[in-house]
């Protein structure tokens, strides 16, 4: 009697397992980004992956350009699970998983490819863990090429020295403030939305971004002539997926989300690196001229907000350092 029971019981299970596995699944996708950047594009390319790999039985739709809300309102979608994926910011975790605060840290990185080195390594595999660990109710899928961030300005820069008394726009962060401020100028922080106005009127001197956002956004059209090769910060993006979704998916789902994640992340560098040199010849055909300068002056300025900031990640930046 007690065999018949164990039986029945386990093929119960058993329909159930092939039950779950033959489900349907429509996984919802969000980014703040617009169609055809390189994001939003390698997420759309995992889909169909997904969905090859299943005969059709997952599906994602993406919804790019912030139709679905800001990242404020996707990653509060996300952690009760009307969003299934997105690609948040690193603001949105650290508060809850600090570890990840290390990478908004100035000259964390030498350049892109030691942060790559980093995001692809043992490191970052063990801050997804941790965000997927953390009470964010969020699993850490993969990583996103943020690029690098450099210094458009009125006025031509090329040490700390020229920065006195210039007005950039930072994000709103006291971390990015400080940095801008012990580069020598004067930090703003701004929200994303107002800085083409405040450009426009001399409410601010310059910014900071990335070359497809500094083109994408129009701030090259409003009086600013130069861009600095500063790249002071390199800061990648989270690819994650709601747990609330997760925990639904069977374990054999859960190793192709997994995989294509990783696939994602190596495609959207790729395009992400097309896209720079794209944008940055419509920025220098409008007129933009890009500034080369030596890094290690802004290096040495900003060693100060290195040493307020990375007192809690001394043993993970000498890793991050000793990353090849």
């Amino acid at each position: 009697m007690t065999f018949r029971r164990t039986f029945v019981a386990s093929a119960i299970a058993l329909c159930s397992t092939v039950g779950a596995q033959a489900q349907n699944i429509v996984l919802k996708a969000a980014d703040t980004h617009p169609a055809g950047y390189p994001n939003v594009v390698a997420v759309e390319s995992m889909g169909k992956k997904l969905e090859a790999a299943t005969n059709g039985r997952i599906k994602l739709q993406m919804f790019p350009g912030a139709v679905l809300g800001e990242e404020k309102e996707t990653v509060e979608q996300t952690q009760i699970g009307a969003i299934q994926i997105a690609r948040i910011s690193l603001g949105v975790v650290g508060p809850v998983v600090p570890d990840v605060n290390v990478f908004n840290m100035p000259f964390v990185f030498r350049n892109i490819p030691h942060m790559r080195a980093v995001i692809d390594g043992p490191i970052g595999a063990e801050l997804l863990d941790k965000v997927t660990a953390s009470p964010a109710r969020l699993v850490g899928l993969g990583w996103m090429d943020g690029g690098s961030r450099s210094l458009y300005t009125k006025k031509k820069v090329t040490t700390p020295a020229d920065l006195k008394g210039v007005k950039v726009r930072m994000m709103g962060n006291p971390l990015f403030v400080d940095t801008m401020n012990a580069m020598g100028g004067n930090g703003i922080s701004m929200s994303y939305g107002e800085v083409f106005s405040a450009l426009q009127t001399g409410v601010i001197d310059g910014a900071e971004n990335n070359p497809p956002s500094f083109f994408t956004a129009n701030h090259y059209t409003t009086g600013v002539k130069y861009y600095a090769q500063t790249n002071h910060l390199i800061i990648p993006e989270l690819l994650v997926m709601s747990k609330v979704t997760w925990d639904k998916l069977s374990a054999d789902d859960k190793a192709l989300v997994k995989k294509f994640s990783r696939e994602a992340q190596m495609e959207q560098r790729v395009l992400w690196d097309k896209s720079v040199e794209d944008y940055s010849a419509k920025l220098k055909a409008a007129g933009i001229e890009f500034v080369a300068v030596d890094q290690k002056l802004f290096y040495d300025a900003t060693a100060p907000v290195r040493a307020k900031y990375g007192a809690n990640f001394a043993d993970l930046m000498k890793r991050i350092d000793a990353t090849k």
